[in-house]
């Protein structure tokens, strides 16, 4: 049956697909193969499910009319690439053997990371030609760090993002996956190719939040940074105008991957690698972040320093009717707030309020939010100011030191910790021992990750500022800190 090409999200199977990760399932067969086009299997990425590839989505459909046959399958939603990889090798066997020959992978987001799994670690390299990827936090991603950290862990509690899928993609846990994964000899004989976005979405989405925070640490999609999407061994066709959603629709990115279906990698070694090692570098300090639980009425100071000249306040909610005035130094109310659900994955059902003040003033302002019911919140504060590039914080890993780095600011810093093993918390809003004006101790406490939160509060030019910076370390059970 071929698809209504009057309905290019349509899909034979859309009312067989169940969701049970394991099953995978076959689009129809075009009229006419070429032998130079090999069977593709979408993988999906996290809290998805394969339905993303074909309902609101034309990527089967422009496959289908593109010549190629097509597979798709579902893995777990919320569990860590090691499960599902380990998933996905026995599966992608099995799709070998029906299709008879190898297969090209096309993963979204986080399905890169279990498809890399099952490649790596798994055994499924012989049945697979090549990989690409979409918008792939192969270094994780910020706000997973976010959701586990002081103040966004009691918000992402109530609302189930805590699981073994954002446990995985913190930052630390990913750069510990890294040493684990390309020191492996055979990391390297899968050809891989990538695609990174650079948009944010619509005013007061969760992706246009994502990439306000995500902002202080380079070009994003909004939940990945072009950063954390490239890999040293990897060609990247292209980092485009696309979101962490557009990224992965047929009629914006299929024609520009499609070369790579079926062509030898070799054909193409004019393309930029995308780079010989990851790129560090030290993000800007634009973030402040706050959070709790209240009922009836609390307020929030947000310290205005001057030459600020975009401030973007965003309250992230469980309750959509939050009442929220924010009033500036003049005393001038701001009740404007934008309202939209969460619709990604590290905060899905929450409710953001948003506002930005262009060129606000300098000084002291007030956020008064009031709620009938019990609320918990996380308040971010994004500032496009100077002062962000003269803070950041560095890792030492011989004395397990991280330092606050500054230019010549007035600042101080308290420093909590939260730590788990297992995904398990197991010890709180910890203290971190302050070695130095600038370096503070990160405890030995075994194996684990250790959520960082660090709250910096000091003068520029004469006015109060606050930042926070929040760090994810991974320590092995050597010790060794990533």
């Amino acid at each position: 049956m071929r698809p209504n090409p009057a309905r290019r999200d349509s899909l034979p199977f859309k009312n067989k697909a169940s969701g049970t990760p394991g099953e995978w399932y076959l689009g129809d067969k075009p009229d006419t193969i070429s032998d130079s086009k090999h069977p593709i299997l979408f993988i999906h990425g996290f809290n998805r499910s394969s339905n993303t590839w074909y309902e609101g989505n034309d990527m089967y459909a422009t496959a289908y009319e593109n010549g190629y046959e097509t597979a798709f399958i579902d893995v777990y939603p919320d569990r860590s690439m090691w499960e599902n990889g380990a998933l996905l090798a026995q599966k992608i066997k099995e799709i070998y053997q029906h299709f008879g020959e190898k297969i090209v992978v096309v993963a979204h987001s986080k399905g890169g990371l279990d498809t890399q799994v099952a490649l790596v670690h798994y055994g499924a390299d012989p049945y697979i030609e090549r990989m690409i990827t979409l918008a792939t936090p192969y270094y994780g991603s910020q706000l997973a760090d976010l959701a586990y950290s002081r103040w966004a862990s009691w918000l992402a509690n109530i609302l189930g993002s805590k699981n073994e899928a954002t446990y995985s993609l913190q930052t630390g846990y990913m750069s510990h996956f890294r040493s684990e994964t390309d020191s492996q000899p055979n990391a390297y004989q899968t050809p891989f190719y990538t695609l990174a976005g650079t948009k944010w979405g619509r005013f007061g989405s969760s992706l246009y939040w994502g990439g306000l925070y995500l902002r202080a640490y380079g070009s994003n999609d909004g939940a990945v940074t072009v950063k954390s999407s490239r890999i040293e061994y990897a060609t990247e066709i292209q980092a485009g105008e696309w979101d962490h959603t557009t990224i992965k629709e047929g009629s914006s990115t299929f024609d520009v991957f499609e070369p790579f279906l079926q062509e030898k990698a070799a054909s193409f070694a004019n393309r930029q690698a995308a780079h010989t090692a990851h790129e560090v570098q030290n993000p800007e300090a634009g973030n402040y972040v706050s959070g709790g639980a209240f009922t009836g009425t609390t307020n929030e100071t947000i310290h205005v320093e001057k030459r600020v000249y975009e401030l973007t306040v965003n309250w992230l909610s469980n309750q959509a009717d939050s009442n929220l005035t924010l009033t500036d130094p003049e005393r001038n109310a701001h009740p404007y707030f934008t309202t939209g659900q969460d619709s990604d994955a590290f905060f899905e059902g929450a409710y953001h309020h948003t506002l930005t003040i262009h060129n606000p003033a300098s000084g002291t302002w007030t956020l008064e939010a009031s709620s009938v019911q019990k609320e918990h919140y996380l308040l971010h504060v994004s500032f496009a100011s100077p002062l962000n590039a003269l803070l950041s914080t560095a890792l030492s890993s011989d004395d397990r030191n991280i330092t606050i780095k500054t230019h010549n600011l007035e600042y101080q810093t308290n420093v909590t910790i939260d730590y788990y093993k297992n995904g398990q918390l197991q010890l709180s809003d910890m203290k971190a021992s302050q070695v130095s004006k600038t370096d503070f101790h990160v405890p030995d406490l075994g194996e684990g990750m250790y959520n960082m939160t660090m709250n910096i509060h000091g003068s520029y030019a004469q006015q109060p500022f606050r930042r926070t910076i929040i760090q994810s370390i991974y320590a092995d059970d050597h010790g060794n800190l990533y």
